[in-house]
């Protein structure tokens, strides 16, 4: 059996999600690129109000205020072993920092023992996040400094930037035109 909870967050509603009722498999924007890849299609999660949920929802609050929360909810990185590496490096990536796929392409190639991992290799991994926001998955940019795609869309990936108090032209990152 699987779990669901809303939660209506300032960018809008939000759906968290549990195989097993005590750990969060995945947290999405309803609507948004992937939200329910996890999901079977078949299996209607049982929307309930569970510790694994009101965890998350105290995460969620604390970071909607601007805070680093300074904890995670118990969390189940899925995906291939790829995926979960980049999850783990997403994960390093400190409250109100950015980084590049290209860094996250070197930590994963110096972990694995091989010469080069690729950088749109690693961009496909952190679009398919399904844990947004707490794998914070925002918070990796392009190469240039250019904001780069974000499953929730762009306006989201910059408000959390704000949000996080990123200086987005002190830091050289380039806002596209259409959402200034």
């Amino acid at each position: 059996m699987s779990y669901c909870m809303k939660y209506d967050s300032p960018l809008g509603i939000m759906t968290m999600y549990s195989e097993d009722g005590e750990k969060l498999y995945a947290l999405w924007f309803d609507r948004q690129k992937y939200d329910r890849s996890l999901m079977d299609e078949a299996e209607q999660p049982v929307e309930q109000e569970l510790p694994v949920f009101l965890r998350t929802k105290e995460w969620l609050d604390l970071y909607f205020e601007g805070k680093d929360p300074g904890f995670l909810p118990p969390l189940e990185l899925t995906g291939s072993d790829f995926r979960r590496m980049v999850s783990c490096e997403m994960l390093k990536i400190p409250f109100g920092q950015t980084t590049t796929y290209g860094r996250i392409a070197e930590a994963v190639a110096e972990k694995t023992g091989k010469n080069r991992v690729s950088a749109q290799a690693v961009g496909g991994a952190v679009g398919h996040n399904p844990l947004t926001i707490i794998v914070p998955c925002h918070r990796v940019v392009g190469k240039s400094g250019s904001l780069t795609g974000y499953a929730g869309g762009m306006d989201k990936k910059i408000k959390l930037l704000q949000n996080e108090g990123v200086d987005l032209a002190d830091r050289g990152l380039f806002v596209p035109e259409n959402l200034r």
